[in-house]
């Protein structure tokens, strides 16, 4: 976690990059730099849709793969004045803001739809307010980068997953960290770390009896070759923040402002689209790889998830009754 200096340095350098010579209204570089490649929907949405609904007053220049700045490194980039855009994940921001960590944890979101709810409710202000405030970031969109789910050797007739008992015993790789493996535990299984290049042979091996990912990553991976079933948990629906940087977003006209939020917001539901639509036509390919494809009862999952989550250190730095709000906005 980032310490109190180093957010204290970050707040110097926002302040005197505040106090740097202010773009010329009339024309600005936009430099977004990104460790997502140039085929990445959040990239594609970015430069198709974005780009050219503000190119009369500002050029768009994208970097892709952590070619421009290290990845993790484009809040700190952004602060300084040496960056002005970038996809921020929820997980970064928790480096700075410890509450956004409820942003990235199982079941918090419902749905690409109920991301957008979110970020628009008004228990977002203080969010953004705080990274604006001391980190010298402008949030304008949510991006979906889609669902996690479980995705099992079993066969269905083997093992029928419908709520977290039926996990119980079930070796289920997952990211190494600390948060990962505590929402393992929280599904009902048993969170196993291991590296992502060993997945393919520990399924095929049956050292691991499932993994979790989206089914994009499924279907890169070829999981489906050595698996049998995917439950569509859900239990994660994962996103990015368009970060924008303050200074610039202050030096430019009401005009135009108006006019980078709604290119950003248009790119964000044009790439939403084109994900969701993509996991949509998965399920079909998965189906006639042989896999069985059904989704349990969410509703048992999302509360024993949370139930796990209540009270436990990982839940420390969120706000009061935000949660609460969160799950109000899921169930419109």
């Amino acid at each position: 976690m980032i310490t109190t200096l180093t957010r204290r340095t970050l707040l110097a350098l926002t302040a005197a990059a505040i106090a740097a010579p202010v773009y010329a209204a009339d024309n600005i570089v936009l430099r977004m730099s990104t460790p997502a490649s140039e085929t990445d929907q959040r990239s594609v949405a970015l430069a198709e849709v974005f780009a050219p609904a503000v190119a009369d007053f500002a050029t768009y220049e994208p970097h892709y793969n952590g070619s421009l700045i290290a990845q993790g490194s484009e809040l700190e980039a952004i602060a300084s004045g040496d960056l002005e855009m970038s996809i921020a994940s929820a997980q970064e921001l928790a480096q700075f803001f410890p509450e956004f960590s409820i942003f990235a944890t199982g079941y918090v979101h419902q749905s690409a739809d109920h991301q957008v709810a979110v970020f628009n409710d008004e228990l977002m202000d203080p969010f953004k307010q705080k990274v604006e405030d001391e980190l010298g970031v402008k949030l304008l969109a949510v991006m979906y980068l889609g669902q996690r789910h479980v995705n099992l050797r079993q066969t269905k007739d083997e093992l029928t997953v419908n709520t977290p008992e039926d996990l119980a015993g079930v070796n289920l790789r997952m990211p190494g960290t600390d948060a990962w493996q505590f929402l393992g535990k929280a599904l009902g299984a048993n969170p196993t770390p291991m590296a992502f290049t060993e997945v393919y042979t520990a399924l095929q091996t049956g050292s691991v009896d499932g993994q979790d990912n989206p089914l994009p990553t499924v279907v890169d991976a070829k999981f489906y070759e050595v698996t049998n079933q995917i439950a569509l948990t859900s239990h994660l629906v994962d996103l990015n923040y368009i970060a924008f940087s303050k200074e610039v977003w202050d030096g430019l006209t009401g005009e135009q402002q108006a006019a980078v939020q709604e290119a950003a917001v248009a790119a964000a539901d044009s790439g939403r689209a084109e994900q969701l639509q993509k996991e949509a036509d998965l399920v079909a390919f998965l189906e006639e790889q042989g896999l069985a494809i059904y989704e349990p009862d969410l509703a048992a999952f999302r509360e024993h998830v949370q139930a796990q989550y209540a009270g436990s250190d990982l839940a420390a730095d969120w706000p009061e009754g935000v949660l609460e709000k969160i799950n109000a906005l899921g169930a419109q």
